[in-house]
């Protein structure tokens, strides 16, 4: 084969933009979230991280930003691990990251339009007149460029949300990390986060991590799906593959099944021994 140089790159790069291999973290003594999880999220894929409360979706974004430290396994974003990296190289490889936190995290002091250029002003040094200009097109991406002068706290929680999500791509990002995106939202709020999920996705050739438990809306819009319970991965596939899972975890999950592999009753001794009964025959 000839020495072709760009043949050569595309050849080396790997289809995973994230790799996590033998994750291990938890807690203190006795609380372990992940016991050797393996996960790959694929480049310009929408991934679903789904579970019940508690499982560690939220600080399994942590991990792949690099915020929190596993204690054994490694977290690789583009063939880089995260977590060998010095601070600065750490704060460059995050502004490669978007993220969509899950109250939002507006700051209530700015107005929209500042919301939107405060990760443009603090990490770039763009002029005013181009800074503008982007923060417009982020918000026409989301439909509120019409709100640009409105005070953050002014805001409905659906549209807190979106400009959450323009700010979360004002740095143009290769992969935004949406974190139980659809919490407290109304329907019709919640469709069109479902629609902008995808199709900036799309559009933008993002991609995607969404953690959440919001089982039909997230299974709508994802392309693979990870079902997380007990520090292991219990399903994983297309939406179409998870939803036939016959594991006992993930299907207690989707169902919604109150009593199962996880148990209604937290572990704790007879109730009659607890109330000082004795033994009960």
């Amino acid at each position: 084969m000839p020495d072709i140089p760009f043949l050569k790159h595309a050849m080396a790069v790997d289809d995973n933009l994230v790799k996590i291999r033998g994750l291990r973290f938890g807690y203190g003594r006795g609380r372990l979230v992940y016991d050797g999880v393996d996960i790959d999220i694929p480049r310009g894929c929408v991934t679903a991280i789904m579970g019940p409360s508690g499982t560690g979706k939220t600080t399994l974004l942590r991990l792949i930003g690099g915020q929190w430290r596993p204690t054994a396994g490694t977290v690789e974003f583009d063939g880089v691990d995260v977590h060998r990296q010095g601070r600065r190289d750490l704060y460059a490889l995050r502004r490669r990251m978007g993220m969509l936190f899950q109250n939002g995290a507006l700051l209530t002091d700015l107005s929209v339009f500042d919301n939107v250029a405060f990760p443009l002003r603090e990490h770039t040094t763009l002029p005013e007149s181009m800074i503008r200009d982007l923060v417009l097109l982020k918000l026409d991406a989301v439909g509120l460029r019409g709100a640009r002068d409105l005070a953050a706290d002014a805001l409905s929680g659906g549209m807190a949300r979106r400009v959450a999500l323009a700010r979360a791509i004002a740095l143009d990002p290769e992969m935004v990390m949406y974190d139980e995106p659809f919490t407290g939202q109304d329907p019709i709020s919640m469709g069109v986060l479902m629609r902008l999920i995808r199709t900036l996705n799309d559009a933008l050739g993002l991609t995607s991590i969404i953690v959440s438990h919001d089982v039909a809306e997230v299974l709508s819009i994802s392309d693979q799906v990870y079902i997380l319970s007990g520090g292991k991965v219990v399903a994983q596939g297309t939406p179409e593959a998870v939803r036939g899972s016959t594991e006992a975890h993930a299907r207690q999950f989707l169902d919604g099944r109150h009593d199962g592999p996880l148990a209604f009753q937290y572990p704790a001794p007879l109730l009659a021994q607890d109330l000082g009964l004795g033994a009960v025959s």
